[in-house]
């Protein structure tokens, strides 16, 4: 039995982590467990959500792998012929620049897609004058925000699967039609650097003018009707090598992120999985306390 002399410590305690709960340093401002359980469910949920798109990153990101490297076969050799050619941009005193930007449709990659549309808004920022094909409608999004007066023509649709030569030819086929005759036609694209990093990068796409005035075009024995036919072959496959090295940028910047996404979940459940259990704590322990107190004051009567 309590004496007189303990109760108001008991009653004391009893208030306690009530006060410590409601308080303004409380990791928490929850009113009930089953406020904090459910939260605790959701986190979980979300955690298993994050780790199996992790692993089908993964799994994607092989396939890329293997895709990008036999893609940049096919572009590395338009640029050798270039390169031998000592192909340049044709000099003009207006020039008419398009780049061709190679994103995706698909998002939770950080900012993979935004690296690429900085870059651009930078240049415009800068004074550059452009005209743009946009390649998936992540940077479509970001871009006609900004640039959408230099949208000339976007695709939507690529970069679902693995990204193959039929996708990159019937790209091309499309920008060959464009009315506008350009000076100069850059592509840019994420060129994987490792599985951690990527950079924006531009690489040349020619047009039949610049290929007719290379120096060295003659030592390739190409006829003069056939530079057209050359000119979009070799804008495939530098398409080609563009998507396939930006599917496989994607998929990497996804699983990184997702991994991300899961390790923060994780300090979360941690975080709040203690939280209940100092709430259940201190829920039993003044439910004792208001036991014991009502049994000595039943028995003081």
């Amino acid at each position: 039995m309590l004496s007189r002399a303990a109760r108001p410590a008991v009653r004391a305690a009893v208030a306690a982590p009530r006060a410590v709960a409601a308080g303004p340093n409380a990791i928490a401002t929850y009113a009930t467990l089953r406020e904090i359980e459910d939260r605790l469910k959701s986190i979980k949920n979300i955690e298993k959500i994050t780790n199996t798109m992790k692993i089908v990153a993964s799994t994607k990101l092989t396939r890329a792998q293997r895709a990008m490297n036999a893609s940049r076969t096919f572009g590395e050799t338009s640029n050798k012929v270039y390169e031998s050619a000592e192909t340049k941009p044709v000099e003009a005193e207006q020039k008419k620049r398009l780049i061709i930007v190679c994103s995706s449709d698909k998002g939770l990659c950080g900012g993979i897609h935004s690296s690429m549309s900085r870059k651009l808004r930078k240049m415009a920022a800068d004074g550059e004058v452009f005209d743009l094909v946009i390649i998936g409608e992540k940077c479509k999004a970001q871009l006609s925000r900004t640039n959408s007066k230099a949208i000339q023509l976007s695709f939507s649709g690529i970069g679902k699967d693995v990204p193959t030569f039929a996708d990159a030819q019937a790209i091309a086929d499309q920008i060959v039609l464009l009315p506008e005759q350009y000076t100069e036609t850059q592509i840019l694209f994420n060129k994987f650097v490792n599985a951690t990093s990527y950079e924006p990068t531009f690489v040349e796409a020619f047009s039949e003018e610049a290929i007719l005035q290379s120096p060295n075009i003659s030592s390739f024995e190409v006829e003069e009707e056939s530079i057209g036919n050359l000119r979009e072959y070799a804008l495939a496959n530098s398409l080609f090598w563009a998507l396939a090295e930006g599917h496989a940028c994607e998929q990497s910047a996804r699983r990184n992120a997702m991994d991300n996404a899961s390790k923060n979940a994780g300090e979360m459940i941690n975080k709040y999985q203690i939280l209940f259990n100092r709430t259940r704590q201190a829920v039993i322990t003044g439910e004792l306390v208001e036991i014991i107190t009502g049994a000595t004051a039943s028995e003081d009567m």
